[in-house]
């Protein structure tokens, strides 16, 4: 039953020539009973385990230990997609802002794998393991949202404040949608003090940009159109 189980994988691992005809060498047989010893139980502990150690190796910026645990993982046999989709999530979760490319090379890496196949898209995956590994790292996106979590399970859906509600009739328009609204290109500096949020959320922060890598930009330049019209507040 063993055999037959190891023949049977090398027939689906096995790319056919061009007429169609599998080839199975005694180095592929090799090269499958080397991954069933790898082999995990995709919905068991030893999972979660090695996506979590990816996971935690690139938070902890560690290039080394992040492609072995790729590696592991695409070597026991595990859908690349799902290790793509969770490189994808990854970049958003633990880098966000402090380095807006890396959500689009993480992306980048899960086409890849879609043009590629395996196991051509091994490298993909292992380059965006290292990059996300070596990344400046924010979680300001994961925790702000956490907040709006929080304050939308409070408050409900609040509506939405009618100066900037969108006005298309005449109808809407006399019901004041849109009134007092100042379009911010038609300003110095491309910005204008005005609120966005319901009335009960007036003055909440959710974003709180870090000091590290392109966030630090961000935050100087909100802190210093904030300093700059604060009289206009």
């Amino acid at each position: 039953r063993i055999a037959l189980n190891i023949l049977e994988f090398a027939v689906i691992t096995t790319k056919p020539d061009t007429q169609g005809i599998r080839n199975i060498t005694l180095k592929i047989i090799e090269e499958v009973v080397q991954k069933r010893c790898l082999r995990y139980d995709k919905t068991g502990e030893e999972h979660y385990n090695i996506i979590s150690a990816l996971h935690k190796s690139m938070r902890d910026s560690d290039p080394d230990a992040a492609i072995y645990w790729v590696a592991r993982m695409l070597e026991a046999g595990e859908n690349p997609l799902y290790v793509a989709r969770r490189l994808v999530r990854f970049a958003s979760e633990d880098i966000g802002n402090a380095d807006p490319q890396a959500l689009q090379v993480a992306v980048a890496a899960m086409q890849a794998v879609h043009f590629l196949g395996m196991p051509e898209g091994n490298l993909a995956l292992a380059q965006t393991a290292t990059y996300l590994a070596c990344a400046p790292k924010s979680n300001a996106l994961y925790k702000g949202y956490k907040l709006t979590q929080e304050d939308i399970k409070r408050w409900g859906p609040l509506p939405v404040p009618l100066v900037i509600r969108n006005a298309p009739t005449t109808l809407m328009k006399n019901l004041d949608y849109g009134k007092g609204y100042k379009y911010a290109h038609n300003f110095k500096d491309g910005y204008i003090v005005q609120e966005h949020l319901p009335k009960e959320l007036k003055g909440k922060r959710y974003y709180f940009p870090t000091d590290r890598g392109f966030e630090k930009e961000i935050k100087q330049r909100l802190e210093k159109l904030k300093d700059k019209y604060k009289e206009s507040v």
